[in-house]
């Protein structure tokens, strides 16, 4: 395979895609889970907000998946190995509302640590899809954890 990436630079930003692509699948889970089991006076907003996000999510997997495959790496696709991969852990669904709102905010702030993460081995190898891809999700990430934060705002 000879794109202009070197191998190594391709196996080390593919590691960390893959530990990306870990912690957005479960993210994903956990907020899907939050969405059907949402239960309070906010149980519209949330319901409705979550599903924006589950599904944002869902199809960043995609995304992330494909640029591994592109770098010329499986991706993983096995919750086995997504546990092994994550930074993130399931929780309980039936948590209250607004710690779900805590523990969603959490996990967007942990995936914008494991975007950012791979940034330097992806500039390192000139890796401007890659860099294009993080750039992307972290605004994703960023904003939603600035609007969950903002609904535990006591203000």
């Amino acid at each position: 395979m000879e794109i202009g990436i070197p191998e190594k630079d391709r196996k080390l930003t593919s590691d960390g895609l893959s530990r990306l692509l870990a912690d957005s699948a479960v993210l994903y889970l956990k907020t899907h889970s939050f969405h059907w089991n949402v239960e309070g006076p906010m149980f519209n907003t949330l319901h409705l907000m979550f599903m924006e996000q589950y599904t944002e999510l869902w199809n960043a997997l995609d995304l992330i998946a494909e640029r591994i495959r592109s770098l010329g790496y499986y991706a993983p696709g096995s919750y086995r190995k997504f546990a092994q991969l994550a930074s993130l852990t399931e929780s309980e669904e039936t948590l209250p509302a607004k710690e779900m709102i805590r523990e969603l905010l959490v996990g967007h702030e942990a995936v914008a640590k494991t975007a950012r993460s791979i940034y330097p081995v992806a500039e390192a190898g000139y890796d401007e899809a890659t860099l294009d891809l993080l750039t992307q999700r972290l605004q994703v990430h960023e904003k939603t954890a600035w609007m969950l934060r903002s609904l535990l705002s006591e203000k």
